[in-house]
């Protein structure tokens, strides 16, 4: 009955926002509601998201930490004593399951589910309900709405295919091997995303196809596993010890899955890594060295030999940091327009940045100023010069997808107004 409550309210609450969006269409109301929208889907996103990614990062500390020999009694597999809070725990873990399964058993669950919903949600808010406008650029690829949309939706089922099928192999006993694989797999679905959509896009769908093979090992493997083996124990089956071990090997995959995530929530906001000439490789190097980090924290907790997996992992990282640089061009300068006045930067902001950044957009998607970024006057622009380098002149991320022409000889008359100091008048 809790479960059919549940699933009412989302009907709900769906039902709702469809007559909202309808409502609000084409009327002032629409950028305001999709706003919201946003905040709200994101902010859900963000919350369920720390409580798996957190509940994943205790699990895998706890196994890897367990007592399992001091004093383990013969039906536990480790113990543990912690202090946190200002309180002691006590923790055990059986090898396979108490003799009397208790009635109050935690399931976790629905922090993976929600996520994932709450996720996907938010690449519609975002991308899927104005495709042309986020998710497609003409430069990249020219595609229709609809077909970018498959495509990205697409593209997760196919991952979660391959990956799976290669988890039935005897590959999947090799770590270091499977490893690889995956990481090829995974740099291949990058490069993939980088020919299809707009680089920001091809970001979040990467992030959303990791987390697609996440919440599908908790969903079609892992949840099921312990399932099988709690009624085995209720009913004094016997249990199979290889349904733990193998849900525990996707519980450990998902583990490695984690800091790339976090890292594609929060790319949107460095253009330095998406805005560069081969955002794929950003990004694959970026997702490798941030499971490397993640290999060497959990070697550290089962206080194993880290040996040089840090030194690698944080090399990698600021290898990235150094190639996404910006170049200098040393004749750059001498090839200037000299004297660039204000009055001349402000009439290419005006014409290709305030249909977003003004005040009062007339954008057909953005109805407030994204980010709360405007260059209505000229002190707008001074005081945001150093954005300007970056979004502009260096990555070229901006407009978003170039959307209202912004041509090289406009980005260069900028760069050298800003090289030039910048002025006022």
């Amino acid at each position: 009955m809790q479960g059919f409550a549940y699933a009412l309210t989302v009907l709900a609450v769906l039902f709702l926002l469809a007559v909202g969006y309808n409502f609000a269409a084409g009327s002032a109301y629409e950028g305001h509601l999709m706003e919201w929208l946003n905040i709200v889907v994101r902010l859900m996103h963000v919350t369920f998201g720390i409580a798996w990614i957190g509940a994943s990062f205790y699990f895998v500390f706890l196994e890897n930490a367990l007592n399992r020999t001091d004093n383990v009694r013969e039906e536990l597999a480790g113990n543990l004593w912690a202090v946190h809070g200002g309180g002691f725990y006590y923790l055990e873990k059986y090898k396979l399951a108490p003799k009397e399964i208790p009635k109050a058993l935690h399931w976790f669950k629905y922090e993976a589910y929600f996520t994932w919903l709450t996720g996907f949600s938010l690449l519609c808010v975002v991308y899927y309900f104005n495709p042309s406008a986020m998710l497609i650029d003409p430069q990249v690829l020219d595609i229709s709405p609809m077909a970018g949309v498959g495509i990205g939706i697409g593209s997760f089922v196919v991952a979660w295919i391959i990956y799976h099928l290669l988890c039935r192999t005897p590959l999947v006993k090799n770590g270091p091997l499977m490893a690889v694989l995956g990481f090829l797999i995974c740099t291949a679905f990058a490069w993939f995303y980088c020919q299809v959509f707009s680089a920001r896009a091809a970001y979040l769908h990467f992030g959303a196809m990791l987390g697609t093979l996440m919440v599908g090992n908790v969903f079609f493997i892992i949840i099921p596993a312990q399932k099988a083996m709690v009624k085995a124990a209720t009913e004094g089956l016997p249990l199979n010890p290889e349904l733990g071990k193998h849900a525990g090997l996707r519980s450990l995959h998902n583990n490695y899955f984690t800091l790339p995530v976090l890292f594609v929530m929060v790319s949107n906001h460095f253009p330095s890594t998406f805005g560069h000439s081969y955002p794929w490789l950003v990004l694959a190097a970026i997702a490798l060295g941030t499971a490397g980090i993640k290999h060497w924290l959990n070697l550290r907790e089962k206080h194993q030999a880290t040996g040089i997996v840090f030194p690698l992992a944080a090399g990698l990282l600021l290898a990235v940091a150094f190639v996404t640089a910006p170049k200098t061009d040393a004749g750059a300068a001498a090839n200037c327009t000299p004297n660039v006045s204000i009055a001349q930067v402000q009439g290419i902001v005006q014409q290709r940045c305030l249909r977003c950044h003004s005040a009062s957009p007339t954008d057909d998607v953005f109805k407030s100023p994204p980010n709360g970024v405007v260059y209505d006057s000229p002190a707008d622009i001074i005081r945001l010069k150093d954005k300007i380098m970056q979004r502009v002149v260096v990555t070229k991320t901006m407009p978003q997808n170039n959307k209202t022409g912004m041509t090289q000889e406009e980005r260069d008359l900028i760069r050298c107004w800003i090289e030039q100091g910048a002025k006022a008048e």
